[in-house]
């Protein structure tokens, strides 16, 4: 039986690069016969990135996108619980809007699941001779640090807890209560994974061509400390 991967794409002021990535998507060959649907979440942009997204799917009606909008702001995560909620493939995996991670990888992570080893597969920056933009020390250490804090409670050996390529099986993502609204989901969603009996997570290596603050990166020290906190939250609570 044929599989399909949905495609969960948070979006927030990435009117330059959302046409980039979608092209990107579309041109992916999926293996083992598995289609796509594209699942785009506006998380109340403040640019022109709804007229992209429009403009792109008047431009591509062979391209199955679900559009969707949030009204007011609530953060990365909030549109990932969107994205999640509407996913109705076998499979669903993060994107995000911008060009710092590669969808031909999609394939990379699918193996494992498609071959019957993996419910969840994470991929990871940290691993492998894939290509890496050279971009902030604290960045790094501050990933490695996360982490590990978050191996130590969950007692996994992930080397990059905070990807934004994970993918899971639909049915057991959608199955899981998340609470965090920004970039806490990371922290969490791997901290509540780690507690299902018998779940078998798996991590390949991957790409990453990493964006500077001027070129939109979002994340801030800030998210750091949150996410801390998410670690250590989600690791006695539900």
């Amino acid at each position: 039986m044929m599989k399909k991967l949905s495609i969960l794409i948070p979006a927030y002021n990435e009117a330059r690069t959302i046409h980039l990535i979608l092209d990107k998507i579309k041109s992916v060959e999926l293996i083992q016969g598995v289609t796509k649907e594209l699942i785009i979440v506006n998380d109340c942009s403040k640019d022109d990135t709804e007229e992209a997204i429009n403009n792109y799917i008047l431009l591509h009606p062979d391209l199955p996108i679900s559009y969707y909008k949030h009204e007011v702001n609530k953060g990365k995560g909030a549109a990932i619980h969107t994205a999640i909620s509407k996913a109705t493939g076998d499979m669903c995996i993060v994107q995000d809007a911008d060009l710092e991670y590669d969808p031909q990888e999609f394939n990379i992570l699918l193996q494992p699941m498609l071959d019957g080893f993996a419910d969840v597969v994470y991929g990871s920056r940290f691993i492998g001779g894939n290509p890496h933009r050279i971009l902030f020390f604290w960045h790094t250490i501050g990933n490695k640090f996360l982490t590990t804090l978050s191996n130590m409670m969950t007692n996994l050996n992930l080397t990059d807890m905070e990807t934004c390529y994970k993918l899971f099986k639909t049915d057991l993502i959608q199955s899981i209560k998340l609470n965090e609204k920004r970039f806490g989901f990371e922290p969490e969603v791997t901290a509540k994974i780690a507690k299902i009996p018998k779940i078998r997570i798996y991590e390949v290596g991957i790409s990453y061509y990493g964006r500077t603050y001027e070129e939109g990166k979002k994340i801030g020290w800030k998210d750091g400390f949150r996410a801390i906190y998410c670690i250590l939250k989600y690791r006695f609570s539900k």
